[in-house]
């Protein structure tokens, strides 16, 4: 009897410290990984000179200066910065960092996630918490979202933006002035394909966000075919706005969808009236060709 009473009470003892002990082993684990971190960024120090050139010369590639800026209008003027993909790359190319996106706790209807930015070298952490619903605008609905990949998706959506802010507060301001300024040079001299192709192509990447030629061509204040190189940057830009979720379509453009559905309605009600018109007269002439037999007889 004694002997089954001290097998229960260890079983019990066995069902109750399994969480502790996972989590406090994680814990250790985690901490050493950071010792080693920093342990190493002490050893190795980063040269900010070959940092900042390599930097420079990931610039240089087309495909990440494609990408490297973002602008949206406020107040009338048009604001651009450092986007998302940039921030990764001066943080990647920078050294001694660690920074990312995690889900901390999730709970019926929304997470709350943090993004992070940690210098091992100079030990500046900056670190940005919020809550995300798990919820998708879509036109005028609200869409709730239950499948893992979708809530997965939208809080690394969110998350990016948080982590680009965390990334810019550790890392100097003037480094991504000078990434900025090398990407537009690249750009600017990237006369390989020509421009009418190239804007074929932007005019074909609006057309998944509804973005007509004509509401370029507003923006601008331009016919499509007279473009410059400063518009496509400009386009390029804005269309990084829209994938990184920074800016949306009536941000940038004065044609909305409401306004193209009344331009619509108002040349349907024009052809109905011409339309209708039409009948009348027909009906006139009628009405002469009766009053005429009527006369014969």
């Amino acid at each position: 009897m004694s002997n089954d009473l001290v097998n229960e009470f260890g079983t019990q003892q066995a069902q109750n410290q399994p969480n502790s002990v996972v989590a406090s082993s994680e814990s250790s684990k985690e901490m050493e990984r950071v010792k080693g971190q920093i342990f190493m960024a002490k050893q190795y120090p980063r040269n900010q000179f070959q940092s900042m050139n390599r930097i420079i010369d990931s610039m240089k590639r087309p495909t990440a200066a494609k990408q490297a800026a973002y602008s949206y209008p406020r107040g009338g003027m048009t604001v651009t910065g450092p986007s998302i993909r940039l921030a990764e790359i001066v943080a990647q190319n920078w050294g001694n960092m660690t920074y990312g996106v995690r889900e901390l706790e999730q709970f019926p209807g929304e997470s709350l996630a943090q993004a992070y930015a940690w210098d091992l070298e100079t030990n500046v952490f900056v670190e940005k918490t919020f809550k995300v619903s798990h919820s998708r605008k879509k036109g005028n609905s609200v869409q709730i979202l239950t499948d893992p990949r979708d809530i997965y998706e939208t809080v690394a959506n969110y998350g990016a933006r948080r982590l680009r802010s965390a990334i810019m507060e550790v890392v100097p301001a003037d480094i991504f002035e000078k990434a900025l300024e090398e990407a537009e040079k690249t750009l600017k001299n990237q006369n390989k394909e020509p421009l009418q192709d190239r804007l074929a192509k932007i005019l074909e990447l609006f057309d998944g966000y509804n973005v007509t030629q004509e509401m370029l061509e507003e923006r601008f204040g331009r016919k499509y075919d007279s473009f410059s190189e400063r518009n496509v940057i400009d386009l390029g830009n804005i269309y990084n706005s829209l994938k990184d979720g920074v800016g949306k379509v009536e941000d940038f453009f004065a044609i909305t969808a409401k306004k193209k559905e009344e331009k619509r309605d108002d040349l349907e009600k024009e052809f109905d009236k011409k339309l209708a018109g039409g009948k009348s007269v027909k009906a006139k002439a009628d009405e002469k060709d009766e009053a005429g037999q009527q006369e014969l007889l």
